[in-house]
């Protein structure tokens, strides 16, 4: 079971750790075309949803691999997961699809019941 738990830390944290450095660094113009929720939040909005993003990733395999408050691991992978509700909700507002934040959605929850 271990095993399992850092194959899934591990890709969660490689998805949360891209998209979240490109959302902190990219211009939402430049965003917009891939990513048409940007328009509904302002610059500012957008770099907090990807330092979010780019932390809960740090937080997910560092506190456990460390053995430095090992607890912070399944309460980031908790925090990622309500990440995931609210950009569901924001998708299915804008009337498109949320799959990927389902299945996102589905991995935190594994990890974080998993290492708690």
């Amino acid at each position: 079971m271990n095993v399992v738990l850092w194959v899934l830390q591990a890709l969660l944290a490689a998805a949360f750790l891209m998209g979240g450095f490109m959302k902190f660094t990219q211009p939402k113009e430049k965003l917009q075309p891939r990513m048409g929720w940007v328009d509904d939040f302002s610059q500012a909005q957008v770099r907090g949803i990807g330092a979010v993003e780019f932390l809960g990733a740090l937080g997910l395999v560092l506190p456990w691999a460390t053995g430095i408050a090992p607890i912070l691991t399944p309460l980031a992978a908790a925090g990622l997961g309500i990440t995931m509700i609210v950009a569901a909700q924001v998708h299915r507002r804008r009337k498109e699809s949320f799959a990927v934040n389902l299945v996102l959605l589905a991995l935190t929850v594994i990890v974080a019941v998993g290492r708690f």
